[in-house]
């Protein structure tokens, strides 16, 4: 018998002080029985970050086709595709030709030997990556529950998360730019 997925639900009051949005968002996720905390939290995470009216979480891991995240049109086009983890360079070509932007957020503790290993293949495919402090997000995720209330403040490269369980900042670098 296969696993099932664990189902988590997270309240977001979100306040992204770079970009002037506030909004308030009720998610759910399915956590893959593969996939780590570590790697739920930076999907929670990367949609914080890029969040929008039409930014949705896709089937994730069961799903190869399909990214973490995306906003799609009313007619199909991708418009964003987010990749969390470590992708492959031909995912990443992928991407970039179905999408018109591309954003990668790593947060692995191999990161950044993976980005030394891929910056000059990816160089020239428009992307936008971002790397999360592994450490930090790791102490989000070690605190984790099945239904959790965020208020998340976004401001220069950091995510200030405060929840029942305590308070925690989320650092990104930024690792590549082309907006």
């Amino acid at each position: 018998m296969a696993l099932k997925p664990t189902i988590y639900k997270f309240r977001i009051v979100l306040s992204d002080t770079n970009r002037d949005y506030y909004d308030t968002q009720q998610l759910t996720l399915a956590l893959h029985p593969s996939e780590t905390m570590e790697r739920m939290m930076a999907r929670v995470m990367a949609f914080c970050l890029k969040a929008q009216p039409d930014l949705v979480f896709t089937k994730g891991l069961s799903t190869i086709e399909e990214p973490d995240l995306w906003v799609k049109t009313l007619d199909d086009q991708i418009n964003l595709w987010i990749e969390i983890g470590e992708p492959s360079v031909d995912r990443l070509k992928k991407a970039s030709r179905l999408a018109k932007q591309v954003d990668v957020f790593t947060f692995n503790s191999k990161s950044d030997i993976w980005w030394q290993q891929s910056v000059n293949k990816v160089r020239d495919f428009g992307l936008n990556v971002f790397q999360f402090d592994f450490n930090e997000l790791e102490a989000l995720a070690n605190s984790a529950q099945r239904t959790m209330d965020l208020s998340v403040m976004i401001t220069g490269n950091s995510l200030y998360v405060d929840s029942s369980e305590g308070s925690f900042v989320i650092n990104w670098n930024v690792l590549q730019n082309n907006d």
